[in-house]
């Protein structure tokens, strides 16, 4: 197995200017993302895991969101430090990430190929023109997108959301990046299709030796994707251990809870409240 860490999180504390004052985030976190195995994000809404994502890959709301603290260490590198002309040809590069609805990262005046193309314009420039389109059709038919040359000419909107899905992981993966952050890419899709998707994923991880960070408020997911999980509430990371652990010995108590909400079979009427989600703007605490 292999043990690599690609990615270091360390102390990250980000903040956003609201009307009521700055409001802070993010607190201390901290996490490890090896190569080869998927690290899974994991807390109610507003635990913080998208702020997150958006802190590591630059793409926090400007001039309202920014990190204050910590470093982000890919292959040893700070990521925070890097200039923002140097974030932007890491980020897709190096560095891909996918969303939770396609239809809005998705650019619906452009066809498939023409997206799909500028990915590669940017980041492999010694392709030609005739070159990004073959390669093109190789990424849609890698994600197994039926009739891939014909969806290189249509528009997003021609495309089941699933098969949106696909082509937004196309892109991300099109550079071949070392560490792909999925934030929560399957659900508004239907369970048959968030299998499929999973299996997908699994198997284009298998292929390429990428990590992933995989963001999710869904115990099901966790168990059928990640290797690892770090768990999160109220901008903190409470608790981190391998999947197997996490599930047969849980530390924490929002951990236990969290499980606790899992569906079973042996006891179909148990019933337990969550955590109330963290609204960091009710708490004078988080404020600055």
């Amino acid at each position: 197995m292999n043990q690599e860490v690609i990615l270091r999180v360390q102390d990250l504390e980000t903040e956003f200017s609201t009307d009521d004052g700055i409001v802070q985030v993010l607190h201390g976190v901290s996490f490890d993302v090896k190569k080869g195995r998927t690290l899974g994000l994991v807390g109610e809404s507003g635990s913080g895991k998208s702020v997150t994502a958006m802190s590591i890959m630059g793409l926090l709301p400007q001039p309202y969101g920014r990190v204050t603290r910590g470093k982000v260490l890919y292959r040893e590198k700070d990521l925070l430090q890097l200039s923002a002309k140097e974030m932007y040809a890491m980020r897709g590069d190096r560095i891909s990430m996918i969303f939770q609805d396609p239809m809005t990262a998705l650019n619906p005046v452009y066809t498939i190929g023409k997206q799909l193309n500028e990915v590669l314009e940017l980041h492999r420039p010694e392709l030609n023109k005739k070159q990004r389109s073959l390669y093109s059709l190789e990424m849609l038919k890698k994600v197994r997108i039926p009739m891939a040359e014909k969806r290189l000419d249509e528009y997003p909107h021609h495309l089941s959301g699933g098969m949106r899905q696909r082509v937004m992981i196309a892109m991300a993966l099109a550079c071949k990046p070392d560490i792909l952050i999925c934030d929560e890419p399957t659900t508004a899709l239907d369970v048959t299709i968030q299998a499929e998707i999973l299996r997908l994923m699994k198997a284009l991880q298998e292929e390429t030796g990428m990590a992933m960070i995989f963001i999710t408020h869904d115990l099901g997911v966790v168990a059928e994707i990640c290797d690892d999980v770090a768990v999160m509430y109220g901008g903190k990371v409470l608790e981190t251990a391998d999947v197997f652990e996490l599930f047969d010995y849980p530390q924490h108590p929002y951990t236990k809870r969290l499980l606790g909400l899992m569906p079973d079979l042996d006891r179909p009427g148990k019933q337990m409240i969550p955590f109330e989600p963290i609204d960091p703007t009710l708490f004078p605490e988080f404020r600055k």
